[in-house]
């Protein structure tokens, strides 16, 4: 009965609506734990069809017209057990699948679903109700591990991921693999880098609502892209020394600068194989060379050239940085990796924002009252050392989260700057009019930013939609002042400008529903 009570969270979160909240926040944990995921195969602990599930309690019958029990060696009964286990295996495979239709896996996921849906369809109920109960539940958990794993495959977040990548991979067997296949250079310069941020910066913002498959295939884009940037920026230039060289030195100079034409090949294989884009090369393959290619400079003896020994240790040091990038394969079934919130420097970042969240809470209560003792700037600043602290490990969802922590310590930052600049704000009566006008809008911005700061609802929400026309209005202000050559005023209104911008982003910022 164990095996039999293993999967009963299977059928509430996918038929059950309110339950599907709770999925969402708990996802990862389940699919880790495959008993996790799926408690029953019929939405309650299997009974032998002991039950009648029709939404109710059971009719009392005459006790001569009680059904007896079914046994679980009831044929239909075991029947249904057989596909309870067959379930059980699929399940985590579904939770965690994270490709797409076209995908072998998906294939062979949805036909052997399907073979079970039919074998279900198949099952002799003998037009029992009991039976027939039990039967519609185990098609309904089969429809629903289908449904889940079509929804996830079709998903718009998993349409964008494989349009960056797509992009990405386009992009760079344009300028790196493809030139150095026909014998050519690679076109490697700033251009290229750029556009690869650009890239990781797109994946970074795809919202993935809490769901496993796609935190995995956002994970596997971004480590793949990722890793390309390093191998890109990390590339070794060939070594000029002044001549005349030594016979003995002049051969180690050579043979170190064949060895980095092999590496600068080995360089374009790696890239190819991250993107997707190598036929018949392998991980393994280029591991064997790359190491081949260590043992060569190992051989050399260049202890009596300091230069040239520094030389080598670039050579090796680059082609440990190839080597490290091998094992991207199986690092993205590693649960801990793309489920940053299992990640330390995340939590670390989420303890600082909920730290901030009471000082925030704490500023605006106090201005409420016009109160301005309350400035927690040193401890503010405090955290935003902290928060430069934190190790991304070169994440850039990691960096992402840490980024976004910095704007709602500077958003609270600046708001108490501009409040003590206002209460401080003592203007002479020859102050330029168009300077006491943006003073004005200024004053505005503070009471909107206030309103920015608290506020914790969504984009459709009116309150959003009337602070953003608000805070348009005041840009529009901005742009009427007419500084008449005054340079101050000038100056005032570009940074009151700025400051508008910098309240719509922060808003824009908290309503975008990005995670990790």
């Amino acid at each position: 009965m164990q095996a039999a009570s293993a999967l009963h969270l299977g059928a509430t979160w996918l038929h059950d609506p309110p339950c599907r909240g709770r999925w969402k926040q708990t996802s990862v944990k389940m699919c880790a734990n495959v008993f996790g995921v799926l408690k029953s195969l019929f939405g309650k602990p299997f009974d032998g069809g002991k039950r009648m599930d029709h939404g109710g309690p059971q009719q009392h019958q005459h006790p001569t017209e009680q059904q007896q029990p079914y046994h679980q060696q009831h044929p239909a009964m075991t029947r249904l057990y057989e596909v309870h286990g067959e379930v059980a295996s699929l399940g985590p495979q579904v939770c965690t699948f994270s490709g797409l239709q076209d995908d072998r896996d998906y294939k062979r996921l949805e036909r052997e679903l399907t073979r079970l849906l039919l074998q279900v369809d198949q099952v002799d109920t003998e037009g029992k109700p009991e039976l027939q109960g039990a039967r519609k539940r185990a098609a309904q958990e089969v429809e629903g591990l289908l449904r889940y794993l079509e929804e996830n495959a079709t998903h718009p977040s998993r349409a964008v991921i494989e349009e960056v990548s797509d992009e990405a991979r386009q992009l760079v067997d344009d300028r790196v693999v493809a030139p150095q296949r026909s014998g050519g250079t690679a076109e490697i310069n700033d251009e290229l880098v750029d556009a690869l941020q650009v890239m990781v910066l797109r994946l970074t913002q795809v919202k993935t609502e809490g769901r496993v498959p796609l935190r995995k295939a956002r994970y596997r884009a971004l480590t793949r892209l990722c890793a390309v940037q390093d191998v890109i920026e990390g590339r070794t230039e060939q070594q000029t020394l002044s001549l005349p060289l030594p016979g003995e030195t002049h051969e180690a100079v050579h043979r170190i600068n064949q060895v980095m034409v092999k590496v600068s090949v080995a360089r374009g294989q790696l890239v190819a194989l991250l993107m997707g884009l190598s036929g018949r090369d392998s991980c393994a393959h280029l591991s064997r060379l790359l190491t081949e290619m260590q043992a060569e400079l190992d051989a050399l003896d260049v202890s009596g050239d300091a230069a040239i020994r520094n030389y080598r240790k670039q050579v090796v040091e680059e082609i440990n940085g190839l080597l490290k990038h091998l094992d991207l394969e199986g690092e993205g079934e590693d649960t801990r990796r793309y489920d940053l919130g299992q990640n330390n420097s995340i939590r670390e970042i989420e303890a600082v924002r909920a730290h901030v969240s009471h000082l925030r809470d704490g500023v605006l209560r106090h201005c409420v009252m016009g109160d301005l003792s309350f400035r927690p700037k040193a401890e503010l600043q405090g955290l935003l050392t902290h928060l430069d602290q934190v190790d991304t490990a070169k994440n850039p969802c990691i960096r992402e989260a840490r980024r976004r922590a910095v704007v709602e310590v500077q958003a609270i930052i600046t708001f108490l700057d501009l409040r003590e600049a206002l209460a401080r704000r003592q203007p002479g009566p020859g102050e330029h009019p168009a300077h006491r006008a943006v003073w004005l809008v200024l004053g505005s911005l503070s009471d909107l930013q206030a309103q920015a700061l608290g506020f914790d609802g969504k984009r459709v929400d009116k309150s959003y939609i009337l602070l953003e026309e608000l805070l348009t209005k005041q840009l529009l202000a901005l742009d009427a002042v007419d500084p008449q050559g005054d340079d101050t005023t000038k100056m005032a209104r570009k940074q009151a400008v700025k400051f508008a911008q910098n309240i719509l982003n922060y808003l824009d910022m908290k309503t975008d529903e990005w995670e990790y």
